[in-house]
């Protein structure tokens, strides 16, 4: 059963935090809301969450906390046993409102943040990248993207252990995981698969942005340079018809990335920066909105590999832009993944990332209304 005074004491916090940032003209999230978008309102989950709804994702939740590992992590059909899924996977459960040590799936929580407690202690200190992804010295593609989300998960779940002597460890791997993401930021001002590599890219930069942004949530100080520099670059990927390019000044725009692009520039959140940012994520909300779900799209507009990744980003960017955006945006998302369960046996599968990514996914997404994240709360 949810229980919303388990979250109390954090979101006091937050919307504490939110009546300041309001006076700098930032939502209470502390997001720049999209110029020409309408303010949100209270999403009252009730409405959005069909019992068709709460079906699917009661099966989901059972299904992602039965195939945890013992070591408390989640799986990817490529690579074993990864840290970022194994992070999407505790944001998951905890988009239900359970949380380390309480709740019906507490101890899949708990057992996911020990795994990941694990993970940043291995020869880069506070990296959260999963092992198994280092060859030869080189850290693998994956291997960054898992930090980012890996560090999402550590910064959400700070502050929600019950024992103070174990809260005082995850504080101190989440300074360490975010130190590591500072150091990694490249000259161009984003992230790629290595750190402090040549060029970027919008995606791991947008992974870390986002982790940024939690960890900041949290406490943890990051200097504003990094956030700042993170949204130029990710700006400097906007094109002409508003959507957002995988490089810097040079490609095409596309739904999964633009939506990313979106998340990431709300979650730079520098007030002096509301006004610029805002008009690249107007321009990017607007973009997006012909990808509504439930239509058909070639595969070059959205391929097959990209669904979940590009739907998990767009329902973030919809839910912070609220208003009209959410209300039209989130039955046609939560429709769209219901029908894919549906014929699927009731359970969600990625061929290319297996069915714990995609089951985690499909829950945030669906969990949103929720309002349990911290981030995203409302």
């Amino acid at each position: 059963m949810r229980n919303p005074m388990q979250l109390v004491s954090r979101r006091d916090v937050f919307r504490a935090t939110a009546a300041i940032g309001a006076t700098a003209g930032a939502s209470w999230f502390g997001f720049a809301q999209p110029i020409g978008g309408t303010a949100p309102r209270p999403d009252n989950g009730a409405e959005f969450i069909t019992a068709d709804t709460q079906t699917a994702i009661d099966r989901g939740l059972a299904a992602l906390a039965q195939g945890q590992g013992n070591d408390g992590s989640f799986t990817d059909r490529a690579g074993g046993t990864a840290s970022g899924i194994t992070g999407l996977g505790g944001l998951a459960l905890m988009g239900a409102g359970h949380q380390p040590g309480r709740g019906k799936y507490g101890k899949n929580v708990s057992a996911a943040l020990d795994y990941m407690l694990k993970m940043g202690n291995g020869n880069r200190p506070g990296f959260l990248g999963t092992n198994e992804n280092q060859l030869g010295g080189r850290t693998q593609p994956s291997a960054m993207y898992s930090h980012g989300f890996a560090s999402l998960f550590l910064a959400e779940v700070c502050g929600m252990t019950p024992d103070p002597a174990r809260q005082k460890k995850v504080r101190a791997a989440l300074d360490q995981a975010t130190a590591f993401s500072v150091t990694a930021q490249n000259k161009e001002g984003g992230w790629r698969y290595e750190p402090g590599a040549a060029f970027a890219d919008v995606s791991v930069t947008v992974a870390y942005m986002m982790a940024l942004r939690a960890a900041r949530n949290a406490g943890v100080f990051v200097r504003k340079s990094v956030v700042r520099l993170g949204a130029e670059y990710i700006r400097g990927c906007q094109a002409n018809d508003g959507g957002f390019t995988y490089f810097k000044g040079q490609g095409f725009s596309a739904f999964a990335r633009t939506a990313a692009a979106i998340v990431g520039l709300y979650s730079a959140s520098v007030p002096e920066d509301d006004e610029v940012n805002g008009k690249a994520i107007d321009r990017g909300l607007r973009y997006l909105q012909q990808f509504t779900p439930g239509r058909q799209f070639n595969q070059r507009e959205i391929p097959p590999q990209h669904y979940y990744y590009g739907q998990y980003y767009a329902a973030l960017a919809m839910w912070t832009a609220g208003g009209d955006y959410w209300r039209t945006w989130f039955p046609a998302v939560r429709d769209d993944l219901l029908a894919r369960a549906r014929a699927n046996g009731g359970t969600w599968s990625d061929q290319y990332h297996g069915t714990a990514y995609a089951t985690a996914m499909s829950l945030i997404v669906l969990q949103l209304p929720n309002n349990y994240l911290p981030i995203l709360q409302k």
